[in-house]
């Protein structure tokens, strides 16, 4: 297919449904963890739930750097300069590799500190730290996955990825309750054996996604030292690639803000704001592949200069995301208890999450026009932004709107769910018309 020419609406379908339905086996992968976690205790749930923040910042890490390679590599494709793009997928994962082992050792420094700053002791403590300690020595195979996996990306290539999730959901539902129960030679692992598994799914993953970019059109000969860390290369994918990790960052510390205001009410508040952050994830798989589609195609199309095409893609995609939200919204609104009752039998767990699932089930719109705008943004190398609105959207306003609505006029955790509401809406509203003003001021002749 060719980005720059083929139909906008066929190109958008083609390159998100793939991806849509890989990370749609990627949250369902996530749901196989949450399930087996919830085989050891409410515990073991509230620790996958506490845990989340600081894997989260590896995917984020993984996720933004992808991203900053994708914008570079599909820019280079779009302006005709193929060596100059296998040169920046080549740094990329040079630049990863240094990095994971850096975030590795950080990690395992300042979790358990992390751990009890969120209430964490005893049983619970070992627990969150034991699940950690695993993901982290498994730092370079979850980062190296996205990265890789940015070639494909940058050629609107999302089979290959799409499979990739699906074989390591497959892989999960079998180690899974190995890896935690033991048997054919290995012992029981408790929750260090939830975390194995996925150490284990991103290495088997990456390998596969290296031998696949092997065979695409970006490959060229390989000399080693193109390899070598070089200065500009690494400056440009720093500064396409940090502003998207910070973005997605600010939402592993937004969790924290979340988890750490609702950890005042109680232990079971924790389980469900990650169980029902799970089952909304569901609803918003879509989004994950109309954000990848707008990446690509914005980022080719910016580097041919179709800025007219640029706008047709942001606005398109856009209408696709709003209209299959408003269908999950009713969805999720209507199914929501029996949702939250799959994962615990736990009814204050099940209560809990089913009163933040309503609210949610209003809010998902939001998040299309918000991550469709600063994916159009970071196609076009303008990355900045993401961090300036992820700042407000998941640390700034939610610390003063959660603390009015929670404590000042006594909401509780329906304050703290509204809050959600009110920030996110406000976040996108004000994307939405950076988005337009910069574009309109790029395109004018």
């Amino acid at each position: 297919m060719d980005l720059v020419a083929d139909p906008i609406p066929r190109l958008i379908r083609q390159i998100a449904f793939p991806a849509s339905v890989g990370f749609f086996f990627n949250t369902m992968y996530n749901v196989v963890d949450t399930y087996f976690a919830g085989l050891i205790s409410t515990e073991g749930l509230a620790a996958l739930s506490l845990s989340f923040p600081i894997f989260f910042i590896l995917i984020a890490v993984g996720t933004g750097v992808s991203q900053g390679a994708t914008a570079l590599i599909s820019n280079a494709l779009g302006a005709d300069k193929r060596d100059e793009a296998f040169l920046y997928f080549l740094q990329s994962i040079s630049f990863g590799i240094i990095l994971a082992i850096g975030l590795m050792i950080i990690g395992l420094v300042i979790t358990p500190s992390l751990f009890q700053l969120l209430g964490a002791k005893e049983e619970y403590l070992k627990l969150c730290t034991d699940y950690m300690n695993t993901i982290l020595l498994g730092t370079v195979f979850i980062l190296l996955q996205s990265i890789i996996n940015a070639a494909l990306n940058a050629q609107g290539n999302t089979t290959i990825f799409r499979n990739v999730l699906i074989i390591g959901f497959l892989l999960n539902l079998v180690l899974d309750p190995w890896f935690m129960f033991g048997g054919f030679g290995l012992p029981p692992m408790g929750i260090k054996g939830l975390a194995l598994a996925t150490v284990v799914v991103q290495l088997i993953g990456g390998v596969y996604l290296i031998a696949a970019v092997t065979k695409s059109k970006l490959w060229q000969p390989l000399h080693w030292r193109e390899m070598i860390p070089k200065k500009q290369h690494f400056k440009d994918i720093a500064k396409q690639g940090f502003p998207a990790s910070l973005n997605m960052m600010s939402v592993a510390l937004g969790i924290f803000v979340i988890t750490w205001f609702i950890s005042r009410f109680s232990t079971a508040g924790v389980a469900a704001y990650g169980i029902a952050t799970r089952v909304e994830q569901i609803i918003l798989l879509p989004t994950i592949g109309l954000n990848i589609a707008v990446l690509t195609l914005t980022g080719q199309n910016n580097g041919a200069k179709r800025w007219d095409r640029v706008r047709e893609i942001w606005i398109q995609s856009t209408k696709y995301g709003i209209t299959m939200m408003l269908i999950g919204g009713v969805i999720l609104f209507a199914a929501c208890t029996p949702l939250m009752a799959f994962f615990t039998q736990d009814q204050q767990v099940i209560t809990i999450g089913t009163d933040y699932l309503k609210i949610a089930a209003v809010t998902l719109c939001s998040y299309v026009i918000l991550f469709q705008t600063v994916f159009m943004l970071q196609g076009m190398k303008r990355p900045m932004y993401a961090i300036w609105i992820g700042l407000y959207r998941q640390i700034l306003a939610p610390c003063l709107v959660f603390y009015l609505l929670a404590f000042v006029l006594e909401w509780k955790l329906f304050g703290i769910w509204w809050g959600i509401f009110l920030v996110t809406w406000s976040a996108a509203l004000v994307t939405w018309f950076y988005g337009r003003w910069t574009l309109n001021r790029i395109a004018a002749p």
